[in-house]
């Protein structure tokens, strides 16, 4: 059993590391400390229920909707193009640091509609938590472990960039260093909905 959780808690974590919109997203909000508790919240949970979906046997259904994520992809990359050139306009516009941005820009609300777009409208993470996961975990008799075990790496991740992210705030308090952060996310953005429309 404990064997099998490590199993899925390293596989989470290889699977989430890498950075994406959901990540950038995460890493932007615990900097400016805007709703960092929901939005962490969110994202884990959103990926604990996909896992769930893989591990336990959707994998094979959601194998059979290609219409579903036809639209799904193309929604995800319009959705994903917006935010980034919304990144790009801020990254040109503002020539203000971290302390300028301190007040909260949207509503906890808005905050959580946004989350809920990058854990649901990018069909990368179908991929990776539903179809991946969930094929990988046919190999393990105790799918329990093996699920609690990448749900884990979920939950410490996004916790850990969102509250870890205030460690970084010294750097962000330089205008250039939050252009260069709205870039670099501007960028990711873009990247994602290129390759989502391949």
């Amino acid at each position: 059993m404990v064997s099998t959780y490590i199993s899925g808690l390293l596989l989470g974590f290889s699977l989430i590391l890498a950075i994406g919109a959901q990540n950038a997203f995460v890493l932007k909000q615990g900097l400016l400390k805007q709703h960092v508790f929901w939005v962490c919240l969110v994202c884990a949970l959103s990926d604990a229920v996909l896992i769930c979906f893989g591990v336990f046997g959707f994998a094979s259904i959601l194998s059979q909707q290609v219409g579903l994520i036809q639209v799904m992809k193309y929604f995800g990359a319009a959705f994903l193009f917006i935010y980034g050139l919304r990144s790009f306009y801020n990254a040109y516009k503002s020539n203000s640091g971290l302390v300028a941005s301190i007040q909260p820009t949207t509503t906890l609300a808005q905050t959580l509609m946004l989350c809920l777009s990058f854990s649901w409208l990018n069909p990368h993470v179908y991929l990776d938590t539903v179809v991946l996961l969930g094929s990988i975990s046919a190999q393990y008799t105790d799918k329990v472990a093996f699920a609690a075990g990448a749900v884990s790496a979920s939950f410490l991740f996004f916790f850990s960039l969102g509250f870890g992210a205030r460690l970084l705030r010294p750097v962000f308090a330089n205008p250039k260093a939050w252009k260069l952060l709205d870039g670099i996310i501007g960028v990711v953005m873009w990247m994602i909905a290129l390759s989502l429309l391949r």
